[in-house]
């Protein structure tokens, strides 16, 4: 078992979107793929057509009276396998994070207790900005992807999320790196366009992918799916086709996919 997490230091990015079309892009390229929605905004469900299955039952839910993972594992629309965060309230919220403050390891043991095939990636959706769900993801992630956008706003957060990475991966045995995706570029705009390129001048080839502003995107969301099956020729598809290539090939270099 392999694991990606998708990350932020901001929310407004379109973090989850990236999750959803991604563990879509990577199933359909052969990869057995579990997206894990840990994010108590519970919103994954709605990109992967899952939301008529899913309401208070999830992970949330299940650690806190003791309930295996495995029991609320859904297949959305899009044949996507999702662990569902659930609906919990604010004294519930308070006493799981607890949970992963007295415990590092907390997500890696609830992960390993699946028993997954070993051949199996799992995706994690994370809330943006630090907190204990982002460290907990971080911890135990194989591979981390950051979702970014092409303004000073963001550009400004990378020496935080950066900071993060060393803290919680950096030498960590089996760590394979931490890679960018720059989202929602509209390149009729000379400012985006420069911000991208500001970007990739201090990350270097660390940034993966530019996903294009695309209409397709929203309007995939309003009919609960991802862009990749409700506009397969859109140029977002595209180019979240090109971010996933990249990580099949990251994971066959080190030997954590058939795909």
């Amino acid at each position: 078992m392999k694991t990606i997490a998708i990350v932020s230091a901001k929310g407004g990015v379109g973090k989850t979107t990236v999750a959803a079309n991604l563990g879509l892009a990577l199933r359909l390229a052969g990869q057995p793929t579990l997206v894990v929605d840990f994010d108590p905004q519970n919103a994954l469900r709605f990109h992967l057509g899952a939301d008529r299955q899913t309401g208070i039952s999830g992970l949330a839910r299940a650690s806190l009276t003791g309930a295996p993972w495995r029991d609320i594992s859904v297949q959305g629309d899009s044949g996507v396998h999702l662990l569902p965060f659930g609906q919990i309230n604010e004294d519930d919220r308070i006493a799981l994070e607890q949970q992963m403050n007295q415990d590092k390891h907390w997500l890696a043991r609830h992960l390993e207790a699946l028993a997954l095939p070993d051949d199996t990636l799992v995706i994690l959706d994370t809330p943006p900005g630090p907190s204990a769900y982002l460290r907990q993801a971080l911890a135990c992630a194989d591979l981390a992807i950051i979702v970014t956008l092409p303004d000073a706003a963001s550009y400004a957060t990378l020496p935080l999320i950066e900071s993060l990475i060393t803290q919680y991966c950096e030498g960590r045995p089996g760590f394979l790196g931490h890679a960018y995706i720059v989202n929602q570029v509209d390149r009729s705009r000379p400012l985006a366009k420069d911000a991208v390129q500001v970007i990739r001048n201090a990350l270097g080839n660390r940034v993966i992918g530019a996903v294009h502003l695309d209409p397709t995107v929203g309007e995939a969301l309003a009919f609960g799916k991802t862009v990749i099956e409700h506009a397969p020729h859109s140029q977002a598809r595209t180019d979240l086709a090109a971010c996933t290539h990249w990580v099949i090939q990251q994971l066959r270099t080190a030997g954590g996919s058939r795909a």
